[in-house]
């Protein structure tokens, strides 16, 4: 009984190790993916590193075939362990810095002599100086035996780990919010998992576990058990480091991708070795079933984890959010875009023609500013080609002319009169009616004309009136909410500056609050401008990256859009364009060195030409351009940077006049004299 426990333990133990390997290999592609920018995730990287080779070499060693094999897997696990030292003391140096405790010089020294300390582990790894030979008759499992430099790498391997803690602990002592200390406290306690679950603590006990095998491999077990489940506390932690996502995103992301990365693939794990272990009994060939279990298994957890996804997100990550959150995240089903509308508008007009027994219609929608904005036909081209009568309607029309009954009304003829009281006017070879919306008591305001053909003097009934006004209606109701939604947008775009500066001091501040809050400006540098410039040049003629760049928040593009009553986004169209003038040389443009950097950019980001094409123009290769490229983004980063400097001297030294005027005029009240030391006309 005890040995048929020990095997299920044992494979259990497989199973588990496999999937700490796939754990830790799909959050580091999480932490490579999301916030490789901050240093805290990206010593979480070098780690998870480790954990991987560890976890990698464990699973492996136990399916080895023969000794030569399993030795080979023992002894790469122990380049995974010899790194884990150094890696956590970085860890905890980052975490130290990120709390507002950077390091002098000498954390710094230590970490790099930890880094070399390491290597020279791994260099006599293969001399079986560091652990010996392979003990493959062992009980209750093969191992490498151990040698006096395997002492002296588990002093070093404690010693690292405790001064990794230490500086944890004082990490924890300088966070203030109940957030950031709850969220620390997890980073604690899953640091524990990847320092206690890899060392291999069967060199040093072998002897009393051959006594009792059944109380090793529950402990195994145990242990594995554990460090799978902090591991994964370990990474959330860290994952809210350098990332200005609300604290709902950064969970949603990682929990759906440990639902559709370790939990898929360990799952399907277990079903596959599990039927290939039962193969035989069921009398079927594996080799040919298993590919196929393997691919429906996929499908059917990713079809369950998106089925699932909605409740789940609802019911963990938004709480009190969740009515706020439900209304977004149905926009996408309910937003009414320009190409939607064309396509009902498109529907209407057909229904209309069918309605009416004509050949051809047309809707004009008109634009905010004025000006035609949509026209949308069916039976033809322009049906109002050469007729200048009805540009002229049109142009009046879109110019607010015909905008309310009384404008209509003044205008001369009796064709308006019948405009207003008929809702319909016979306008030379078409009928039009007009697009109101109603704004309640703000009266009606012209969205646009409906035109049908009119073929040989033909008169409307009652009927096809009546159907003509309710196809007009809803044609109109689409138009009025296709405005409210631009109206809707521009709001929103004109905020997305302040919250996405809002978000990243949250999320900066969450455990150095009192340095990042209190600062007045954020510090501005040229490496950390590039990938936002990079970003605003890729979709320079429209796109997210531009509409919900940083670099929106710039005094420089806040003036500019002031003084150009313009939109954010197109005022960050100006400000690149002059930072590309800037870089560009004197004289007529030419194809020459000095002119590369220039042509490169207004090639690739203003001419949206592709790489190849401009890397033959240029005479250089795909390489050479890239980096060209990026020397010329850091050029126009460098000029954007010289006119923010600028422009926050100039709103400095604006502050200050004001502050000297309104001291001069508190001076010059009844019963304050004039300053000695200023005269007046200065």
């Amino acid at each position: 009984m005890t040995a048929l426990i020990s095997n299920f333990l044992q494979i259990l133990n497989g199973f588990l190790s496999a999937g700490i390997a796939i754990t830790a290999f799909s959050l580091l592609l999480y932490a490579l993916s999301f916030n490789l920018r901050d240093r805290v995730a990206r010593t979480l990287a070098i780690i998870l590193v480790c954990v991987v080779i560890v976890f990698v070499g464990k699973t492996l060693s136990s399916i080895a075939q023969n000794s030569l094999q399993l030795e080979f897997w023992l002894r790469l696990q122990w380049v995974g362990i010899i790194f884990l030292p150094a890696a956590y003391m970085q860890f905890s140096d980052a975490l130290l810095a990120t709390t507002g405790r950077p390091s002098r010089g000498r954390r710094r020294l230590a970490v790099r002599l930890m880094y070399l300390v390491s290597l020279g582990f791994l260099l006599v790894l293969p001399t079986r100086l560091l652990v010996g030979p392979l003990v493959a008759d062992a009980i209750p499992a093969p191992h490498l035996q151990r040698t006096w430099l395997t002492w002296v790498f588990a002093a070093y391997y404690v010693a690292a780990m405790l001064i990794s803690w230490i500086n944890f602990v004082r990490a924890f002592q300088r966070t203030v919010t109940r957030t950031s200390r709850r969220r620390m406290t997890y980073l604690l306690v899953g640091a524990l998992a990847p320092a206690l679950g890899s060392y291999p603590y069967l060199l040093f006990g072998s002897s009393l576990t051959a006594e009792l095998p059944l109380v090793f491999w529950l402990a195994v077990t145990l242990s594995n058990l554990l460090t799978s489940v902090f591991l994964v506390v370990m990474a959330y932690s860290v994952a809210f480091f350098g990332v200005p996502w609300p604290d709902r995103v950064v969970k949603r992301r990682l929990f759906k991708w440990l639902m559709r990365g370790p939990v898929t693939a360990s799952t399907v794990l277990v079903i596959t070795t599990i039927f290939r272990r039962f193969s035989n009994w069921l009398g079927v060939d594996a080799q040919t079933v298993v590919p196929v279990i393997m691919a429906g298994s996929i499908l059917i957890l990713e079809h369950l984890i998106t089925l699932a996804a909605p409740i789940w997100e609802r019911k963990l990550f938004y709480g009190r959010d969740r009515a706020d959150m439900d209304l977004i995240q149905t926009l996408d089903e309910r937003i009414l875009t320009l190409g939607d509308l064309q396509q009902f508008l498109e529907a209407i007009l057909a229904a209309v023609c069918d309605r009416l027994q004509v050949s051809q219609a047309f809707v004009a929608v008109f634009g905010a500013q004025g000006g035609i904005e949509l026209f949308v036909t069916i039976g033809g081209d322009y049906p109002l080609e050469g007729d200048e009568l009805a540009k002229d309607l049109l142009q009046a029309a879109a110019r607010g002319k015909l905008a309310t009954q009384d404008d209509l009304a003044e205008q001369d003829g009796n064709a308006a009169q019948e405009f207003i009281q008929n809702k319909i006017l016979a306008w030379g070879d078409h009928w039009l009616t007009p697009l109101y919306a109603r704004n309640g008591s703000e009266g009606r305001h012209l969205l646009g004309l409906l035109g049908i053909l009119r073929v040989g003097g033909q008169e409307l009934d009652s009927e096809q009136q009546e159907a003509l006004e309710v196809l007009a209606e809803r044609a109109s109701l689409a138009i009025n909410d296709r405005y409210r939604q631009e109206l809707a947008f521009s709001s929103l775009e004109a905020l997305t500056p302040q919250m996405d500066m809002i978000q990243r001091l949250r999320a900066a501040a969450r455990y150095d609050g009192a340095q990042i809050l209190s600062a007045p400006e954020l510090s501005l540098e040229a490496a950390n401008l590039s990938p936002w410039v990079k970003d605003a040049l890729t979709h320079y003629w429209g796109g997210p990256k531009l509409t919900q760049n940083p670099l929106l928040g710039l005094h420089i593009v806040q003036q500019t859009a002031q003084e150009q009553k313009e939109s954010a986004a197109n005022a960050l169209r100006a400000i690149l364009r002059r930072a590309i003038e800037n870089v560009r040389p004197e004289g007529d443009r030419r194809f020459t060195a000095e002119w590369i950097l220039y042509n490169i950019l207004e090639m690739k980001f203003m001419e949206g030409r592709k790489v190849r094409e401009i890397a033959m123009r240029l005479a250089m290769s795909e390489a050479d351009l890239y980096r060209k490229q990026r020397v010329a983004i850091e050029a126009v980063a460098n000029a954007i940077l010289e006119m923010e400097q600028q422009a926050r001297k100039g709103k400095a030294a604006t502050v200050n006049q004001r502050a000297t005027a309104k001291s001069l005029s508190n001076s010059l009240t009844p019963g304050n004299s004039l300053p000695k030391d200023i005269h007046l006309g200065r």
